[in-house]
């Protein structure tokens, strides 16, 4: 997936900031993508496989599955904005455009924390999205978003480095903040069942395994592959 001129500038038209969103933005990452990338180690690179696309090992094998997840994430969004849905508001159009940026953002952290070790950029498959229907639109950014946090839930118990899992701890609270918000903009109870254990009122995670067998329906090509995260 190429990353366009449109995505880089981070688009400035219809950024009126709401206080639900302001803790999300580049000022809280920009620091963290700097020591990240100076510090990140080389942790046995990505396997060559002709017939997967190898996340690798250790925390290598963590970003990379973060950084394909934003990959999907931040192209998914990048559509949604270029081309709106019909009847989009002009407050749905500045939200959605800022949780773009916000994808974005994370997607080129993961990219620049990596360096040699990232997998190469993925080609999305969103046909299964109408994206001319809001309907459509808000419930699969419903399903990215709940399956990001719960995909960053589940893993965070394999990131070794300690500045890596403080880091992923602030990207999945902007992620959390994403879902709620779109269940806002659906009308939806902000957290029910569907992401809460009820028993221990926590958020409910998913496993690398259980992620990614998901992920892959949205990639063409190669499937992604974490033998090393035991998917």
């Amino acid at each position: 997936m190429k990353t366009t001129t449109q995505e880089n500038i981070v688009a400035k038209e219809g950024m009126a900031r709401r206080s639900f969103l302001k803790f999300a933005g580049a000022g809280a990452m920009a620091a963290g993508v700097i020591a990240t990338a100076a510090s990140c180690q080389k942790h046995g690179g990505v396997v060559s496989d002709p017939q997967v696309v190898d996340l690798g090992s250790g925390d290598v094998a963590v970003l990379n599955y973060a950084y394909a997840l934003e990959q999907l994430e931040a192209a998914f969004y990048t559509q949604v904005v270029a081309n709106p849905y019909t009847g989009i508001t002009t407050e749905e159009r500045a939200l959605l455009t800022e949780i773009r940026d916000h994808e974005i953002i994370h997607r080129e952290f993961f990219k620049t924390a990596l360096a040699g070790n990232a997998i190469p950029g993925l080609t999305p498959n969103f046909s299964t999205i109408n994206f001319t229907s809001k309907d459509s639109v808000l419930k699969a950014a419903k399903a990215f978003e709940d399956l990001g946090v719960a995909a960053y839930n589940g893993a965070g118990y394999l990131i070794q480095t300690t500045a890596y899992l403080e880091l992923a701890g602030k990207i999945v609270s902007v992620e959390a903040r994403h879902a709620a918000l779109i269940r806002n903009l659906l009308g939806e109870n902000l957290a029910d069942s569907t992401i809460l254990d009820l028993n221990t009122s926590l958020e409910k995670s998913k496993t690398p395994a259980e992620v990614l067998k998901i992920a892959n329906t949205f990639v063409t090509g190669k499937p992604l592959s974490a033998p090393a995260l035991g998917a």
